[in-house]
Formats: structure tokens, C-alpha cells, sequence
């Protein structure tokens, strides 16, 4: 935890760009739960289970990154390395269900800008010298 120094407003940044990542994995994981019933869709992921899978994975992938961003206000270096892991799989995710689901891509790229955007902010020097403290 970082007292000695104050939170860098690319912290605060990272924290919010956060966010907005783990609720665009929450709502593209929720939407791709409805489309159960689109037999084109569930054949794209060959079948339904791995359709429900992939929107879990999603949905989970993002809950998780919500939750650890409230770390990354307290200046837990423990937060940002998960953060970092989680964004680089929400890309890797992203990139997989806009190929795998067209339709619904418009959604991935966003969630693949703002990871991209939170990973940039979250390593800047003032970043790593506010959770170095």
C-alpha cells in the first residue's frame, strides 16, 4: 500500500478504464448467454456448450477485474498484477469472440481499446513508483 505518496491520476485513470473493461466483458459475456437459441451462433462455437462457456469465461473475466480495480485505488501492486493478467486475457478473449461471433465484435473492440489503454496507464513510471511505496 502506498501512503507516502499520493495516488497518480494515471492510477485513477487505470482504476476507471478498469472498470469500464470488467463491465464490457460483463455485458458482451451476458449478451452472447442469449444467443443460446441462434443455431448459427451455437454452431460458430461448436455447440452450446462451449457458447455458455466462453460467455461464463467472459462474464467471470470481468466481475473479477471490477472487483480488483478498488485495489489499484489503495496502491496494492498485488491488484495491478492481476489486473494486468486479467486485461491481457480479456484481449485474448475479445480477440477469439469477435472472430468466433461477428455480430457481435463492435462490443470486443471496445473491450479490447480499454484493456489496451488500462495496461498502457497502469505501467507509466509515476504508476509503478506510486506501487513500488
Amino acid at each position: 500500500m502506498s501512503d507516502s505518496m499520493p495516488r497518480p491520476g494515471g492510477v485513477t485513470v487505470v482504476a476507471v478504464f478498469a472498470w469500464i473493461s470488467g463491465l464490457l466483458d460483463v455485458i458482451g459475456g451476458t449478451l452472447l448467454l442469449f444467443q443460446t437459441s441462434v443455431a448459427a451462433t451455437v454452431e460458430q462455437f461448436g455447440g452450446e456448450s462451449q457458447l455458455i462457456a466462453s460467455a461464463l469465461l467472459e462474464i467471470l473475466v470481468g466481475v473479477v477485474v471490477i472487483v480488483v480495480a478498488i485495489g489499484l485505488l489503495r496502491g496494492n501492486d498485488a491488484s495491478r498484477i492481476v489486473i494486468t493478467i486479467f486485461e491481457i486475457v480479456s484481449i485474448v478473449g475479445s480477440v477469439f469472440l469477435a472472430i468466433a461471433y461477428p455480430a457481435g465484435a463492435i462490443a470486443e473492440y471496445f473491450s479490447i481499446a480499454v484493456a489496451a489503454i488500462v495496461l498502457l496507464l497502469l505501467w507509466t513510471r509515476s504508476a509503478s513508483a506510486y506501487f513500488r511505496n
